[in-house]
């Protein structure tokens, strides 16, 4: 398979692919090394192919999905039950990110779409690899969110705003 052809295949993987796909299963279905899917994931990347790599994996955002930010603010005991509220209601968390007074913008992808998504994310936080980004700034932080509609969104909105986690503006 030559370059071009490899790169093609990929881009149908991430496109097709319903969860993340890491650069070592790329390399595993390519029969090549992780570097060369990097490089390939570089070159896509440069052609506008919206490709993101999560803490899971490469993923493909899509055109047809809308997507909205929402600030919110809550303490550590209630992350499970705001990403719950999102991901019950249809919506897929893409990321987590912090205004922060001296550093500017801190952000994480999360790639949280499903209950699971949300019990490993907070069994890694719990094993206390780390702590939330949102403890940086008082607990205010800002998600992404997607879903396949603006009505999904809307009911994202108010289910956080019925919670007390929604910010007004």
């Amino acid at each position: 398979m030559n370059a071009e052809s490899r790169r093609k295949e990929i881009l149908n993987l991430i496109r097709y692919n319903l969860e993340p796909i890491s650069g070592t299963t790329l390399a595993k279905k390519m029969g090549v090394s992780r570097q060369v899917i990097v490089q390939d994931i570089a070159l896509l990347r440069a052609q506008n192919n919206d490709i993101i790599s999560t803490n899971k994996g490469y993923v493909l955002t899509s055109d047809n999905k809308c997507s909205r930010v929402f600030k919110v603010y809550h303490r550590d005991d209630e992350i499970i039950d705001e990403l719950n509220t999102i991901v019950d209601l249809g919506a897929k968390v893409i990321d987590v990110f912090v205004k922060h007074k001296v550093y500017g913008r801190l952000s994480a992808n999360l790639s949280v779409a499903s209950r699971r998504d949300v019990m490993n994310f907070m069994d890694n936080i719990n094993k206390g690899k780390s702590k939330p980004l949102k403890n940086t700034t008082s607990n205010y932080h800002y998600h992404t969110v997607e879903a396949d509609n603006e009505e999904i969104l809307d009911l994202v909105e108010k289910a956080l705003k019925e919670k007390n986690y929604l910010v007004e503006k």
